[in-house]
């Protein structure tokens, strides 16, 4: 192979911020491209290498099939040489259908569903006995060696516990000649117009034969029981004359005490998103929207007369009230009983209605009047209250009712017959739950409880499960379990699902590409990804990763070093090649990474304020009741590898407890016992790395409110003035001054149909989102598109005669987002990039000095200088006697902070214990901890430099 060949070679890349860079690309080998933040990797990586596989990929395609797809724009590049077919692994990649679960991702779940489907053991949910399936010949056995000798009758099952009067099945019974049957265990002979009573349930046999079992009977008997398997679809009955109960025998799986069968298993049966397999009454969601009902009684001490049922109000004459009269009646209650009283029964016929019809008496329609109603309950009597707009319909669902686990399924989603079908005395659902650490566990060896039958049919979906665990386990995914719901993983874990997937498909000659992978991963866990990106290398693949993290680049075959600064002044190739090359330069990365700039550890930590805030008895998820201290007015982080119960600890108790007692928020906390302490706070603040808005006209200036201010100026020039334009009019999201193609995006939205949607600029404006009466009003010689084309570094000069504008647009630069376009869309923001521009909306505003902010992982996406300018912020916000609590894995943020809160010690069931809490020296100290150990190394290599 020519040298030229082993090389991907971009010429002239001109992408967004790129400065008509050439870059070499060794082929199968691991390059890791680094630089600022805004200093063009992104641009590269996917805007360019990216963006044009994807563009040649369609081309190969045929013409018929590019018109579904609509033309790519070709990236801003001379040449692109040896491009492999590309697939891109990013982090916006998470599927929000709450039916995705990490077992269907995955694959791993499909999997178990055909070894369930093949080789598993089905049980009575009845009786909990195996369940039987036999053929003609083995029941003819089994009756000649039972029954030996002794009177029996041979039944067909025709009726299984329904209601009817069934006159016309009696009279066809008869019209066969079968002189009896069995009602309800009775035996009677069938006579004309026979019937029974239609609102009782019943079960109903026809008498086949009735004789004494001998030998010399055999084949009388073969044939009735044929006939028996014939008329009762599969099922015959055997009754002994004497007997107590009757025993069954069928082709098809079945109890043979009870009765009950299963339809033979298919993988779809133990599948949630089919109908074959899903719990009817969640529909395989395990969640069922259900009251709350300390929402609807926020006084159980009340009766309902009273006003208990807050909605309702107190009784007045009306046919609800004598609907509830009546059913007290019924149930025992009556409407002067306190709500805590009334049986749990009447409580549910109150809400959800009753089973059968109420008798109103007394009602003042007349004396002794006598009415006999159905009753819907209180639920469905406000819902066909709502009208046409449904407002009370949604103040309902708002309001009174939440998502709670599936009573009927209890969270498994499955149909219950299929939760009886077992390997090993394990469900399907009980190995979903398990985290993927114990599952590994579990199927190592599992052959040793298999039948012979069994081994030969697992032995290659045994195989594929393996495989595919080993690679979620590679990648740092133990803690996660198969039923966990897509939409509830991070950008980082949805990623490194996708790596996993990959690793798997055992593909070469691959380009991959991925985006910040090690998110998410404390230090112990990114050293398994890094082994994982270079296995995929030596698959025969070329991956180049887009990372800040110190270990991914210094184990990189190559780096692209992209600098020296962010934005416009960013775009340059400031270093290229293997780690020692990178190390002997002089860029800003090759700074930190030799140790010449660091961010330093602070001489003293804060001591706090004196007060603390005290969670107790934390247990959510896989916390294991732990009782937490915040010293107050510190930087806290909370540590632990992943999956050791931080987001459960601080995103999903914390602060709910908090927004529900200082600002009235409904979000249900996970179970605690008490929170102490809450009386020296008066604010919190969650800064999370959600995306601004869902649409391209989400930007950092709108979402800031600094938008509001500037188009306010624009009202003011005289241009505006003599045309009349008021601020309106500068707005993108209000019609009149925007292009009405885009909708004033000032991009459309291409359906890819099986690939992503692709943007392209719009045609009407070019990509400027208004008119062109709009853009003719200036202000300081620029246009209202020039202006949010401004960088925020720009609009800081641009604006500094305006006070107002000013203050917001210098806490975004403070920040470090001064590279961002003030008009750029929040579809293009990383989640880091997101969650700075929230902190910085936060800091704009006044803060009490008694304010908790709660950041989950702020340093997503920030190379080492961008963490040093997050960090001047954060110390800024503490110095001011507010409590700053991040979760991070980020060593050189945890050496600086003033107290730690250490969890784990692994993820998953083995986590949610409160391992080590202090200064990061005092961690550094505790031996059981994964952070205290790196913790160590960082202090001592920062005393060595």
């Amino acid at each position: 192979m020519k040298q030229t060949e082993a090389l991907i070679r971009v010429l002239g890349a001109r992408v967004h911020n790129l400065q008509n860079i050439d870059v070499d690309i060794p082929r199968n080998k691991l390059t890791v491209i680094t630089g600022l933040s805004g200093s063009g990797k992104s641009s590269l990586a996917f805007d360019t290498l990216y963006a044009e596989g994807q563009r040649r990929y369609i081309e190969t395609m045929s013409a018929y099939a590019r018109q579904f797809l609509g033309s790519m724009e070709r990236p801003d590049v001379d040449q692109i040489h040896g491009l492999s077919p590309v697939i891109s692994i990013e982090q916006k990649t998470t599927n929000k259908n709450p039916r995705s679960t990490v077992g269907t991702v995955t694959e791993v779940y499909d999997f178990l569903r055909l070894l369930y489907a093949r080789a598993s053991d089905a049980f009575s949910y009845v009786t909990g006995e195996k369940m039987v399936k036999y053929t003609v010949d083995q029941i003819l056995d089994l009756v000649m060696e039972t029954f030996d000798e002794k009177k029996i009758y041979i039944l067909a099952p025709l009726v299984r516990g329904r209601k009817g009067h069934y006159r016309e099945l009696f009279e066809q019974v008869r019209k066969n000649g079968y002189l009896h049957v069995r009602i309800d265990g009775e035996l009677e002979e069938v006579v004309h117009g026979m019937r029974v009573d239609r609102y009782k349930n019943h079960d109903i046999e026809v008498v086949i034969d009735r004789l004494t079992v001998r030998e010399k009977d055999r084949s009388r008997i073969r044939k009735s029981l044929q006939t028996a398997m014939k008329q009762g679809k599969g099922v015959s009955m055997i009754l002994e004359k004497d007997g107590a109960s009757p025993r069954f025998y069928s082709s098809q799986l079945m109890c043979p005490t009870s009765g009950i069968s299963y339809n033979e298993p298919a993988p779809h049966s133990f599948s949630f998103n089919s109908p074959q397999g899903a719990c009817p009454h969640c529909n395989g969601l395990g969640t069922v929207n259900d009251v709350d009902l300390n929402k609807l009684i926020p006084d159980p001490e009340k009766s309902l007369r009273k006003g208990a049922l807050e909605l309702l109000g107190t009784y007045r004459n009306s046919l609800l009230w004598w609907q509830l009269e009546a059913a007290g009646e019924k149930y025992g209650f009556d409407l002067d009983t306190p709500a805590r009283e009334i049986p749990e029964q009447g409580m549910q016929c109150i809400l959800h209605g009753c089973d059968e019809p109420l008798r109103l008496r007394n009602t003042p329609l007349g004396e002794n009047s006598n009415y006999v109603l159905s009753f819907d309950g209180v639920i469905a009597w406000m819902q066909n209250q709502s009208g046409d707009n449904g407002k009370q319909e949604r103040l309902l669902t708002r309001n009174l009712l939440s998502k709670v686990t599936c009573p009927h399924c209890q969270g498994t989603r499955l149909k219950p017959e299929m939760l009886h079908f077992r390997i090993h005395g394990k469900n399907i659902a009980e190995l979903s739950g398990m985290d993927l650490a114990a599952l590994a566990e579990w199927f190592d060896g599992l052959e040793e409880h298999l039948s012979d039958r069994q081994q030969v049919i697992a032995r290659d979906i045994l195989k594929e499960i393996r495989s595919r665990l080993s690679f979620l386990l590679d990648v740092g995914l133990n803690y996660l379990s198969l039923n966990r719901s897509s939409r509830s993983l991070s950008g980082g874990e949805s990623q490194r699902i996708r790596l996993a997937t990959q690793i798997g498909s055992q593909l070469v000659n691959v380009l991959y590409i991925l985006d910040e992978p090690s998110i998410g991963l404390h230090q112990r866990d990114n050293r398994k990804l890094i082994a994982s990106l270079l296995n995929l290398r030596d698959q025969g693949n070329s991956v180049i990763v887009v990372e800040h993290d110190k270990d991914m680049i210094l184990s990189a075959d190559h780096i692209i070093d992209l600098g020296p600064g962010a934005g416009r002044l960013g775009g340059q190739v400031v270093g290229s090649g293997s780690p020692a090359d990178i190390l002997a330069g002089h860029s800003l990365t090759a700074a930190y990474l030799n140790h010449s700039k660091s961010i330093p550890v602070p001489g003293q930590r804060r001591p706090g304020n004196g007060s603390v805030l005290t969670l107790r008895g934390a247990r959510g998820n896989n916390l294991k009741g732990v009782d937490v201290s915040f010293p107050l007015g510190t930087f806290i982080c909370v540590t632990g590898v992943s999956g050791s119960g931080k987001s459960s600890l601080i995103n999903a108790t914390l602060h709910p407890i908090l927004s529900m007692r200082l600002h009235r928020a409904e979000k249900e906390p996970l179970p605690y016992d008490r929170l102490e302490g809450l009386e020296h706070i008066d604010k919190v603040i969650e800064v999370d790395q959600s995306p601004l808005g869902r649409t391209p006209r989400s930007n950092p200036v709108t979402y800031t409110g600094v938008f509001g201010d500037i188009r306010k100026l624009f009202e003011q020039t005289p241009d505006a003035k003599i045309r009349g334009y008021k601020s309106s009019r500068f707005s993108f999201n209000v019609k009149g001054g925007r292009c009405e193609t885009c909708g004033g995006a000032g991009i459309q939205a291409i359906e890819m149909n099986f690939l992503p949607d692709v943007y392209v600029r719009c045609k009407s404006c070019n990509g400027k989102r208004y008119n062109r009466e709009t853009l003719e009003v200036r202000y300081k010689g620029k246009n209202i598109h020039e202006v949010l084309d401004l960088t925020i570094n720009q609009a800081v000069d641009f604006f500094s005669s305006i006070p107002s504008i000013l203050r917001k647009l210098k806490t975004l630069q403070d920040v470090g987002l001064g590279y961002v376009h003030l008009g750029q869309p929040s579809t293009t923001l990383s989640g880091g990039e997101s969650q700075r521009v929230k902190l910085a909306a936060e800091l704009s505003r006044k803060d009490t000095g008694r304010t908790v902010y709660i950041l989950d992982e702020p340093t997503t996406g920030l190379h080492f200088e961008d963490v040093r300018v997050l960090l001047e912020v954060i110390h800024r916000l503490v110095n001011r006697g507010n409590t700053v609590i991040m979760i991070e894995h980020n060593m050189d943020v945890i050496k600086v902070a003033d107290h730690i809160i250490d969890l784990g010690r692994e993820g998953g069931s083995q986590g949610g214990n409160l391992l080590a809490t202090g200064t990061p020296e005092e961690v550094s100290r505790i031996d059981a901890s994964y952070t205290g150990n790196f913790l160590q190394e960082e202090l001592a290599t920062e005393k060595e430099s």
